[in-house]
């Protein structure tokens, strides 16, 4: 079986070989036992359900917790010519019936339906269909310590009396212990066997920036993103309010970028996650609530505007970036307000003392002076055993100096306060400054006012921080977040210990994306292919990293192939998406290197991928036919399991050899003169991608196709590179 299941993983999404724990994963379940898979986001579970569905008799129901996530990857199955699709409340009712239909038929080998639509369900139409697998997506949802927990999918163990012998697959990318001991019991799991994935995500840069004027951060925000341009974004906020803001004065800055957060309407929320989704809106300012549903492969960055309640929500949240395994980067801002704000939501809270403590482990994480990633491993179990040389800390290393005097300068200040003093006014205090407050309570006649005036505001927020984390102040959270000085402080205090602290280094970003990525690759010629898809997208109606992932088309300006053998060899190219896309990115590819386009034959497997078709012989011969039996480019397009773009290219080179093509047909006057225009201001024609930029992507591939040859027929084109 694992050797069909290795082939299927080539033909049918384009992969030579599985990932870590991927296969091992994939054999258990092919056994029929079931399963718990905890893996990173990123990391590839998908896979691990859908291999086997592809593989057993019958149909594999998925269960999932938001209607974006099932459309998203069920039009990725879609793709890659998997008969697959979703049923929820989005769909009309005659779409519901239809897929009902199908599905009873058997048509589908993957059915994917929220927890709240399958128990009503169950009884009827569902119950009846030959249920192979039962796979659940995001299963720490059925854990009240779940940062997502959704109480239906409590109820999900009564799917066993319907399917009792069929193995059950339960995948997360995060869950502590006491979450995976629920999603055994909770799902009515049979000896499973839970398969834990190491969650470092190697590719993912970690850096932290601690007590921010909002001002500065704004600034270091901005430069950040100028940067990176061309690049999607997440910025998570911790209120509403904060994402609007955000979102405004980025816009007011030039930045293309929306806000979302739960007080939108459900309209609303849709049009910007679609927009985010296709790259029409490269950049969402957010609250938590958006993000679990996002498949979007290649989010290059994630920026926390405040410091998360907890590591698991953190882990996830950055976890959006690098999807496709590219380098990405992650970067988060806190401060003590946010400690506070936080706090405050979980004392209120029936489980207040347990979510303090996740609170402050999140506090140890952001404070850290070692490599952040062994910290945030360490968490979820595991051991780096080096440091990863991709974190603030591991590239600008802290240099510790004798930070006694230092230390007792700033406990002297909080005991002559009588321990009644927060971190900032204990900066106010030691920096001398005049403030109302600090002059009100009589503190600038303290012995310690001003006593530490040599060290700036940052350096003595990174001080006391430091004295925090070392066990020498610790914080009443109960008590308005006042100091309090311990045991060990005191005997620091005393003279009775010494201590080290890390020295104060300013901390710089990456200036661009280029200092960051380390892929070779053709930043010109991926650019081309990252417009082409986008258009091709658009025309289909899909997220563009469904047509392909960046990690594909950074191959693809890497390797250059130009046939549809080396195509093939791409990762993420299998046979359906070879058949379909891959005359039109070689065609783009030759064009860059100027190179004959003469790619060979589709490989015979690939060949029979395609959607069936009676027609013999080569393929432009097919397209001829199908265009002499009078159907239309969409028509053709959609009978021959092919990109418009693509049948296109067919019928202009049909026309150019003679053939009996009305080409004039497929656009008018108007589009035509718009396209020699775009010739004439650019200077080149034997290059879609350039005119297409030209007329600021707002003619399709196939028309600016068409239109040239026409012109080049007319005779209008003598004088531009052809």
């Amino acid at each position: 079986m694992m050797k069909k299941a290795k082939e299927e993983l080539k033909a049918v999404f384009g992969f030579d070989a599985f990932r870590s724990n991927q296969a091992e994963i994939v054999q258990h379940v092919l056994e029929k036992n079931d399963t718990i898979v905890l893996m990173p986001t990123g990391g590839g579970k998908s896979i691990c359900f859908q291999i086997p569905a592809l593989l057993f008799e019958g149909t594999t129901l998925v269960i999932s917790p938001l209607i974006s996530l099932m459309k998203d990857q069920v039009e990725a199955l879609r793709a890659n010519g998997v008969s697959a699709a979703y049923f929820n409340s989005s769909l009309t009712d005659a779409e519901r019936n239809q897929i009902v239909f199908k599905a009873r038929a058997g048509e589908y080998k993957l059915l994917y339906m929220a927890p709240e639509t399958i128990m009503p369900n169950l009884k009827t139409w569902l119950g009846e269909l030959n249920i192979s697998l039962v796979a659940i997506d995001e299963a720490h949802c059925v854990s009240m310590w779940g940062h997502d927990f959704r109480p239906e999918y409590t109820q999900l163990e009564q799917l066993r009396q319907f399917w009792p012998h069929v193995p059950y697959v339960a995948l997360t990318a995060t869950a502590d212990k006491s979450t995976r001991h629920e999603i055994e019991t909770k799902l009515g799991l049979k000896n499973p066997k839970t398969f834990l994935s190491s969650f470092d995500r190697p590719n993912l840069s970690l850096n932290v920036r601690g007590n921010m004027k909002k001002n500065r951060k704004e600034d270091e925000v901005l430069s950040f993103i100028a940067g990176r341009p061309n690049q999607s974004g997440i910025i998570y906020c911790l209120s509403r309010r904060e994402t609007e803001e955000w979102s405004e004065f980025l816009s007011v800055n030039g930045i293309n970028a929306k806000h979302y957060h739960a007080g939108l309407s459900s309209e609303d929320r849709s049009k910007i996650q679609e927009d985010f989704i296709t790259d029409r809106v490269p950049i969402i300012t957010a609250t938590i609530a958006f993000g679990m549903g996002i498949d979007k492969s290649n989010v290059r960055w994630v920026i926390h505007n405040n410091l998360p309640k907890n590591i698991e929500g953190y882990y996830q949240e950055i976890g959006r970036a690098g999807r496709d395994g590219l380098p990405s980067e992650t970067l988060l801002f806190y401060n003590m307000r946010d400690v506070k704000l936080l706090a405050d939501f979980a004392r209120e809270s029936e489980h207040g003392e347990v979510l303090l403590e996740k609170l402050n482990r999140m506090l140890n994480y952001a404070e850290s002076q070692t490599c952040r990633r062994k910290t945030l491993l360490s968490y979820f179990s595991e051991n780096l055993p080096d440091d990863c040389r991709n974190c603030d800390v591991c590239n600008n290393p802290p240099d510790f100096i004798d930070g006694t005097i230092i230390a007792q300068m700033a406990m002297s200040g909080v005991l002559r306060t009588d321990e009644k003093i927060g971190a900032n006014m204990l900066v106010q205090l030691l920096r001398g400054a005049k403030t109302s407050e600090l002059m009100s309570k009589g503190y600038h006649t303290l012995k310690t006012y001003g006593a530490g005036n040599q060290f700036s505001v940052d350096e003595w927020q990174h001080f006391i921080n430091q004295l925090i984390n070392l066990g020498l102040i610790e914080i009443a959270y109960a008590e308005n977040f006042n100091l309090r000085i311990t045991d060990f402080g005191r005997q620091v205090l005393s003279g009775e210990s010494v201590i080290k602290l890390a020295e104060f280094k300013k901390k710089q970003l990456a200036s661009t994306a280029s200092d960051v990525m380390t892929t070779s690759v053709n930043a010109e010629l991926f650019e081309m292919l990252r417009v082409l898809r986008r258009q091709i997208a658009d025309t289909e109606n899909v997220p563009p990293y469904v047509v392909f992932s960046d990690a594909s088309l950074h191959h693809m300006a890497d390797a250059l192939p130009a046939s549809y053998a080396e195509m093939k060899d791409i990762s993420g190219v299998g046979n359906q998406k070879l058949a379909k896309y891959g005359e039109i990115f070689l065609t783009e590819i030759a064009k860059y290197t100027n190179k004959s386009a003469d790619f060979g034959e589709i490989p015979s497997r690939a060949r029979a991928n395609r959607k069936p078709s009676k027609q013999k012989g080569g393929t432009y011969k097919i397209t001829l036919e199908l265009y002499h039996e009078g159907l239309r480019l969409p028509e053709i397009a959609e009978k021959r399991g092919m990109a418009k773009s693509t049948v296109a290219n067919h019928l202009v080179k049909l026309f150019e050899d003679g053939e009996a093509i009305d080409l004039n047909q497929f656009i008018d006057k108007a589009q035509i003169n718009r396209v020699l225009d775009a010739v004439k201001s650019t200077k080149v024609a034997d290059r879609l991608t350039p005119i297409f930029e030209a007329l600021n992507q707002e003619v399709p591939y196939e028309d600016i196709r068409f239109s040239l040859g026409i012109l080049q027929r007319e005779g209008k084109l003598s004088e531009f590179a052809v």
